[in-house]
């Protein structure tokens, strides 16, 4: 994460246009602007830092571009573009070009009226013009709107201290570039080097200007100067007092779209050098659809290719400036690091860093970004300015902080400076011969920081579902995937690992001798005898309210279950007792002894189910229900009769169809409702209850109509679906039922 940046503002109560850093004092900044001719009410000024401000005329334009050309320790000197008044430009008299000399107020000192306080006393300096020209050929246009937008000059030549500028112009009937000696004591028609006409209609976006040095094997105080249309790039080499037609090279265009595309394009904002070989372009996307940094390669001949793009945050629909800065290391062969700064249409400051070696190709470049500053100004941001850093002579570990600046400002009359802290690489903590200060550590980009990121992360939620896909195949939680059990011992397997579990919540671990062998079946009888227990009690719950003839049926049934448990309990005994006696002449003898008495289990409880049914056979129509294996019955203002047949003969599918219990339909003697009842076919009384297809004519019909007003049957759904459903009063049923239970008791 960046560290925080601290900032300070400043609101000079007029629109700012242009703006720049004293070269050699980094505590100097020189912004201009203005509200034009005195029909707004604005002045025109220059205003160095909040010390010194310049009043220019207000019957002539305000200043629309300014740089510095060189600095003293005392004093600087600028150009700035200001258009002559109105009147002159329409009798054809336009000194747009203007050189001051400005004066540094002499630093503050502190008060001696008090020596415990630190109040400064600020002095102006002095501001005295050097000159000013017309350079721009004379504008054909009616209305004279030419206005001198852009201006540029190069630092000042390492080698005899030349320095070349060049202006560009704005709403020109036919744009141009004119490249002067910046280095001439004042604007004189001699100290033009070159004119690049850019033809009608076309007008320059951006111009810089770069030394080139032994390496491209061009003469001394040579130069390359770059500049952008809408569409294209262009660039040419001059050496000062030689080339007064410099040839131009076109180094890229932007492609035409797709005839089935549309016609917008990108259009370039602004360009600046990184190397003699190397641009950075600023585009927009047609239709404020947002902004990207590009990187331009330029060959020997200054043919260009596209090295990468890099792409704005989401929320600039439109780059407005672009400013860089190079922070330099002591030695020209070591890398170095370019610090850009963008501003966007929603009043934000991109900043990013580019690390890239001095002689060596251009490979593997990628942006990596700084910090985004939201909102730093409340209206559009006009210019960008970054100080010039000069990397001291030694770099030692103890050196002191240093920092850089960046200047914006906007027409809403507020100037921002950010101070952005520099750190040295490699760190002190690390040993090395050479060091150098960045912004940002060198490393990886954005992308690949946070690629890696994500993978680091999938990787470890992976490991974890594959810790946690081991355990709960060891412990049987899951079914088997991996194998897990078989890389475990089998003594760590047993520890880990839940022991098998029966339906009942007993479990079986493994047997080593008689004892335990005797413990699992008797744990096992005890089991069955609880379940049955809690059947017969639920059955009995249930018919609390029968007949005393049902009692006694029921009376004699529990009878014959308990008979049935004693011989199954007996069984498991004696089985128990024979295992032990077993278990140590033949282990195989005894599992399969156990798998006999749970057999033997499994019929006992089938012989209980059997005996259940047999019971809910005499059971009264007006239970619901007894159990899922037993007699089913439900009123039939609930359920359809479709649905009961349905559920029933589900629950009975793998019963003989001679052992199925027919359905029966009758009236309830106490309400006269319809109730519906499953009843063994040996107890259905023909007499008493017929099957729907043994009804006559007249009584199939009134059936039917019962059945549709009681809503559980309807015509849609066919006659087929009451065959084999008897209808009738079933007393004389459970009457039957009842005498032949008493007889055999």
């Amino acid at each position: 994460m960046s560290p925080p940046v601290a900032s300070a503002s400043l609101d000079l109560k007029y629109p700012l246009w242009a703006s720049d850093f004293d070269p050699l004092n980094n505590n100097f900044l020189i912004v201009g602007g203005g509200g034009g001719e005195s029909r707004t009410g604005l002045g025109n000024k220059i205003t160095i830092s909040e010390v010194v401000d310049i009043d220019l005329s207000r019957d002539e334009d305000s200043v629309t571009s300014l740089a510095i050309a060189s600095s003293t320790a005392t004093s600087v000197t600028a150009f700035a573009g200001i258009n002559s008044s109105e009147k002159d430009q329409n009798a054809g008299k336009n000194e747009h070009l203007r050189s001051f000399r400005l004066e540094y107020p002499p630093q503050r000192k502190a008060s001696s009226d008090n020596s415990n306080d630190t109040a400064f006393q600020a002095h102006k300096g002095q501001t005295a013009p050097l000159g000013r020209a017309s350079l721009f050929m004379p504008s054909t246009a009616v209305r004279k709107e030419t206005f001198q937008r852009i201006t540029r000059l190069s630092r000042p030549s390492k080698i005899n201290g030349g320095q070349l500028g060049a202006i560009a112009t704005g709403l020109a009937p036919e744009g141009e570039i004119v490249l002067f000696d910046a280095k001439t004591n004042g604007p004189m028609g001699p100290w033009v080097e070159a004119r690049l006409p850019l033809g009608k209609g076309v007008q320059a976006e951006d111009v810089d200007i770069i030394e080139l040095n032994d390496s491209d094997n061009s003469p001394l105080g040579a130069f390359a100067v770059a500049y952008c249309t809408d569409y294209e790039v262009h660039v040419c080499r001059l050496t000062l007092k030689q080339n007064p037609n410099p040839e131009l090279q076109f180094a890229y265009g932007e492609p035409h779209p797709d005839v089935f595309a549309g016609k917008a394009r990108p259009k370039f904002r602004s360009l600046r050098f990184i190397t003699p070989h190397l641009l950075l372009l600023l585009q927009n996307r047609p239709n404020r659809q947002g902004a990207d940094l590009l990187l331009l390669e330029l060959s020997s001949t200054f043919q260009g290719r596209i090295l990468g793009r890099k792409t704005l945050h989401r929320g600039i629909n439109a780059a407005t400036a672009l400013s860089v800065t190079h922070l330099s290391s002591p030695s020209s062969s070591e890398s170095s690091q370019l610090v850009a700064a963008v501003a966007g249409q929603d009043n934000s400051v991109s900043i990013f860093t580019l690390e890239h070696a001095n002689n060596a190709l251009f490979r593997s470049l990628k942006f990596k970004r700084h910090i985004l500053l939201s909102s730093v100004h409340s209206q559009t941001i006009t210019s960008l300015s970054f100080t010039t850093f000069s990397p001291p002579v030694a770099t030692a570990s103890s050196a002191p902080p240093l920092y850089i600046k960046l200047a914006s400002t906007s027409i809403g009359h507020t100037v921002v400076v950010h101070t952005l802290p520099l750190m040295l690489y490699p760190p002190p903590s690390q040993k090395s011969s050479s060091r150098r200060y960045v912004l940002t550590s060198p490393g990886r980009s954005d992308a690949a920081t946070m690629t890696l990121s994500i993978l680091i992360s999938a990787l470890a939620i992976a490991f974890g579902a594959f810790i946690l896909q081991v355990f709960t195949e060891v412990r049987g939680g899951t079914p088997e995937y991996l194998g897990a059990k078989g890389w475990l011992s089998q003594r760590l397997h047993d520890y880990i690992a839940i022991p098998n579990i029966l339906t009942n919540g007993t479990s079986i671990a493994p047997f080593t001798t008689a004892n335990s062998l005797s413990d699992q079946v008797s744990l096992t009888s005890s089991s069955i005898s609880e379940h049955i227990t809690n059947t017969l009690t639920d059955v009995k719950s249930s018919a609390s309210d029968f007949t005393d003839a049902a009692s006694s049926v029921s009376s004699s049934i529990s009878e014959k279950v308990t008979d049935t448990f004693t011989d199954v309990k007996g069984s498991a005994s004696d089985f128990a007792s024979t295992a032990k006696e077993i278990l140590y002449d033949s282990p195989e003898e005894a599992r399969a002894a156990v798998h006999s008495a749970l057999d033997a289990a499994s019929s006992a409880a089938s012989e209980l189910n059997a005996a259940s049914e047999a019971y809910s056979a005499t059971a009264s129509l007006s239970v619901s229900s007894l159990s899922s294996s037993a007699t089913a019955e439900a009123s039939t203002g609930h359920h359809h009769i479709r649905d009961l047949l349905s559920r029933h003969h589900r629950h009975r599918r793998h019963e003989s169809s001679s052992a199925i219990p027919h359905m029966v339909i009758h009236d309830d003697e106490e309400n006269g409702k319809l109730k519906a009842g499953f009843h063994h076919p040996g107890k259905v009384d023909g007499k008493e209850a017929k099957r729907f297809e043994d009804l006559t004519k007249t009584e199939k019909e009134m059936w039917k109509k019962r059945l549709r007003d009681a809503g559980v049957w309807t015509v849609a759904e066919g006659e087929s679906v009451l065959k084999g459903v008897f209808f009738g009063s079933i007393a004389g049923a459970v009457g039957n039922a009842v005498r032949g239970a008493m007889a055999r008791g």
